[in-house]
């Protein structure tokens, strides 16, 4: 039986979602939960990589197990033999050819600027950032970002193609924090943190919205500021189950 699973997790307590030698990893964490209850190796399945630092309140998952045991009882189980750093939030049973990564339709991140004097409680779970900022200047630029666009200026590593889709990107104020939320159906390493990155140079006013626009829509190389993993949070993914397997 294949289960699909939203798992939220302290990105502060890991090394990142990927399974790693260490052991520190939420997927290897998720996999020992699971080889205790099924007696045997269990493997997890992402719907995508988050990185060291990085939080998920929706990260989703899929596994095969072999056991008589109905969605809420598993997740009340699961639930009890994880790390208190991790939890599952919802479990159903799928398709057997449903898959966690390539079924996956829209992701939404939101990442966390902490404005107020410092407060060591929020160091792990937002940016403590400490710059005046434009902000009507930052929600022009955003919408920059909307459509389809090369991300070359805006991912780390190289790859062979850097085309992506933004749907949906919004800042809002909410009391001393600057939360803003990007929507799309993939991202690349780093790219959000790259965005957000490049919208607070602008709120700065040490890049200019033109030389986002010519970045975005020439091979023109530009360097932008990159924001650190902890104010960043996998917030939703979606599927359409109705496609799935058709």
């Amino acid at each position: 039986m294949r289960y699909l699973a939203r798992v939220s997790y302290d990105g502060s307590k890991f090394w990142g979602f990927q399974r790693l030698n260490n052991g520190k990893g939420v997927q290897n964490e998720l996999e020992r939960a699971l080889k205790i209850l099924a007696g045997k190796p269990i493997l997890v399945h992402g719907a995508g990589r988050t990185d060291c630092g990085v939080h998920a309140l929706d990260q989703c998952i899929h596994f095969d197990l072999d056991l008589d045991i109905s969605p809420n009882k598993l997740q009340y189980v699961l639930n009890r033999l994880l790390s208190p750093y991790v939890a599952i939030e919802q479990i159903e049973k799928v398709d057997p050819c449903f898959h966690a990564r390539f079924n996956v339709i829209l992701k939404t991140y939101q990442y966390k600027i902490y404005l107020g004097k410092k407060n060591p409680f929020y160091m792990d779970y937002a940016y403590c950032y400490y710059q005046s900022l434009d902000f009507d200047l930052m929600k022009q630029c955003a919408q920059l970002f909307l459509g389809k666009h090369d991300f070359h200026n805006f991912v780390a590593g190289k790859r062979d193609f850097y085309d992506a889709v933004i749907t949906g990107i919004d800042l809002k104020k909410e009391g001393d924090f600057l939360i803003i939320n990007i929507t799309g159906p993939c991202f690349y390493r780093y790219m959000v943190r790259h965005i957000v990155g490049v919208l607070l140079d602008v709120g700065k006013k040490s890049c200019s919205i033109d030389k986002v626009s010519l970045a975005l829509s020439s091979s023109q190389k530009i360097t932008c500021s990159v924001v650190p993993p902890q104010g960043l949070y996998l917030m939703r993914i979606v599927y359409d189950v109705l496609d799935i397997c058709k």
